[in-house]
């Protein structure tokens, strides 16, 4: 009966071993996260130099030039002075309709918004186009002919 108590004492000392262990690594754990924080690499304000050019349905071109730290296409859109767009969410991300109050509606005449990146057509919705320093968008209202 003795070495029942006995195990029993040992299986509270370790389940309490474990606990402080637990404890000990979320600590830690907690503890780096926060030195990650604070001494990780900041990307400096306006790191990226780029250019978004708007062609309207009569070949009219706007371009805006920015010092952005946007990671996608979207997010430099709106930090861009003057240019508005608008679009509708779906799956794939916004798909946008309008640009600076011009629409561009297929089901009526074939009309889209096409956007390119430094001459290349867009492989990338503007939720998930990656920005890098240096880029020259473009997006043009584009008709059926």
């Amino acid at each position: 009966m003795t070495e029942g108590k006995k195990q029993k004492v040992t299986g509270k000392q370790g389940a309490w071993k474990i606990g402080l262990g637990v404890l000990a690594l979320v600590v830690v754990v907690g503890f780096m996260a926060l030195l990650y924080a604070k001494f990780s690499a900041k990307p400096v304000e306006g790191s990226k130099e780029i250019t978004i050019e708007v062609v309207d349905n009569e070949k009219k071109s706007t371009v805006y030039e920015l010092k952005t730290d946007a990671e996608y296409l979207r997010q430099a859109m709106e930090e861009a002075e003057g240019l508005t767009f608008e679009g509708e969410e779906g799956q794939y991300g916004l798909s946008i309709s309008i640009v600076n109050g011009l629409r561009a509606d297929y089901t009526l005449d074939g009309a889209y918004w096409s956007f390119y990146v430094n001459d290349e057509y867009c492989n990338y919705g503007v939720d998930t186009q990656p920005v890098t320093d240096g880029d020259a968008f473009k997006i043009e209202y584009t008709a059926a002919q």
